[in-house]
C-alpha cells in the first residue's frame, strides 16, 4: 500500500516578516541625533538658536529617510533575489543599492543644511557624514539580513517538523488502514472451521466476534488505547481461541498489568497473541502458553517455540506492521528475542496522562 505524500496536503508557509517600527524609530533618532553631534556639522550653532533645533529636526528626518529607503531596497531584493540562488549577485545589488542611495542623499541633505544654516561647506566632514552612513547603513542592512535568516531557519524548522508529523499520521493511517481486514480475514476463517467442526460453538463465537469487532471499529479512530482496555479485548479474543482450540492455548496475565497507568498502539497484544497461534504447534497434549507481563515501560509476550510443520513461509506482515506504529507512535521499536526454545517480544509503552485517564 502506498502512503500520500505529506506534502501535498501542505499549505505554502507565510513569508518570513517581523514588526520593525520600533527598531527604525529608535534607530533613526540615535544616529540623526549622534552623527552630526559627533562630526560637528553643527559648527559654532547652539541650542539658544532656532536654526539648530531646525538641523536637529532635519537630521533625525534624514536618518529615517535613509533607514526607510535602504529597508525598502532591501525588501524588494528579498523579492527576487535570495542568497542560495545567487548569492554573489545579491550581496553586489545590495552594497550597490545601499551606497547609490545614501551617499547622493546624504551629500544633497548636507548641503542644504550648509546652505540653510549659513555655514561654510566643511569637506571633511562632509566625507565623514557620507562614510559614516554609509557603514551604519551597511551594518543595519546586515543586522535585517540576519534577522530574516534566523527567522526562515526557524519558520524552515517548523515547516519541516510539521511535515515530519504529516508524513508520519499519513504512515499510521495506511498501517491502521490494514488492521481491520487482516483481523477480519483471521476471524471469519475460525468461524467457518467451527461452523463446520463445532456448529454448537458458532452461535459463541459470532456473538463474542461481535462484540470484540466494536472494539476494533473504536479503535480505528484513536492511535492509542490504555492498556486496560486492550487487556479486556485481549481475553474476548482468547475466549474466541478457546471456543476453537480449548485449553491449548492457556492464557497467563501478571496482575501489575491490570494497574499499569500506560497506553499502547490498539490491537497490539493481540497481533502477538495472533502471530503466537499462527506460527506454533499448539494442541491438548502441548498446550502453548502465552505469557503476558510487564516489564518496565514494555508488555513482554513470551511463548515456547514450537513451530508448525505445515507452516508456509510467512512474509511477517504482522510484526512489521506493529513494529511500525510503535516507531511512529512512541520512538521505539519492538524488542524480539529468541532463546533457549523461547520466543519473547516487547511492546514499548507511552504514558498515559491524567487527562486521558479521566477521559
Amino acid at each position: 500500500m502506498s502512503v500520500p505524500k505529506a506534502e501535498t496536503v501542505q499549505p505554502k508557509p507565510p513569508p518570513v516578516s517581523f514588526d520593525d517600527r520600533p527598531l527604525m524609530a529608535c534607530g533613526s533618532l540615535a544616529f540623526g541625533l549622534t552623527i552630526p553631534w559627533i562630526s560637528n556639522l553643527y559648527g559654532p550653532l547652539t541650542a539658544r538658536e532656532p536654526v539648530f533645533w531646525l538641523g536637529l529636526i532635519g537630521f533625525v528626518a534624514l536618518a529615517g529617510a535613509i533607514w526607510w529607503g535602504n529597508r525598502w531596497l532591501l525588501f524588494k531584493q528579498r523579492e527576487h533575489l535570495n542568497w542560495f540562488a545567487h548569492p554573489l549577485r545579491k550581496l553586489m545589488m545590495l552594497v550597490s543599492a545601499n551606497v547609490l542611495y545614501t551617499a547622493p542623499l546624504t551629500v544633497a541633505a548636507l548641503l542644504a543644511w550648509f546652505w540653510i544654516a549659513g555655514l561654510a561647506v566643511d569637506v571633511e566632514a562632509l566625507k565623514l557624514v557620507v562614510a559614516t552612513n554609509v557603514i551604519c547603513v551597511l551594518f543595519v542592512t546586515h543586522a535585517y539580513e540576519t534577522m530574516f535568516l534566523i527567522r526562515e531557519r526557524e519558520s524552515d524548522m517548523l515547516r519541516v517538523e510539521r511535515l515530519e508529523r504529516a508524513r508520519a499520521q499519513a504512515e499510521l493511517a495506511a498501517l491502521k488502514a490494514q488492521l481491520d481486514p487482516h483481523f477480519l480475514f483471521n476471524s471469519l476463517n475460525t468461524l467457518g472451521h467451527l461452523i463446520a467442526s463445532k456448529p454448537a460453538l458458532a452461535r459463541e463465537f459470532s456473538d463474542t466476534l461481535a462484540e470484540i469487532y466494536r472494539y476494533v471499529l473504536d479503535s480505528r479512530q484513536r492511535d492509542l488505547v490504555p492498556l486496560d482496555e486492550e487487556l479486556a479485548f485481549l481475553r474476548h479474543y482468547h475466549r474466541l481461541l478457546a471456543l476453537r482450540f480449548g485449553a491449548a492455548v492457556p492464557l497467563q496475565l501478571d496482575p501489575a498489568l491490570q494497574t499499569a497507568r500506560w497506553q499502547l498502539p490498539p490491537l497490539a497484544l493481540q497481533t502477538l497473541m495472533e502471530n503466537a497461534i499462527k506460527h506454533n504447534e499448539a494442541s491438548l497434549a502441548q498446550p502453548l502458553r502465552l505469557d503476558f507481563s510487564l516489564a518496565g515501560d514494555a508488555v513482554q509476550v513470551r511463548n515456547a517455540l514450537r513451530p508448525r510443520r505445515s507452516a508456509l513461509p510467512s512474509p511477517g506482515l504482522g510484526l512489521a506492521n506493529l513494529d511500525e506504529r510503535c516507531r511512529l507512535l512512541s520512538g521505539r521499536a519492538l524488542e524480539r528475542r529468541r532463546e533457549d526454545g523461547v520466543f519473547e517480544v516487547r511492546i514499548p509503552l507511552v504514558p498515559l496522562r491524567p487527562l486521558e485517564s479521566a477521559a
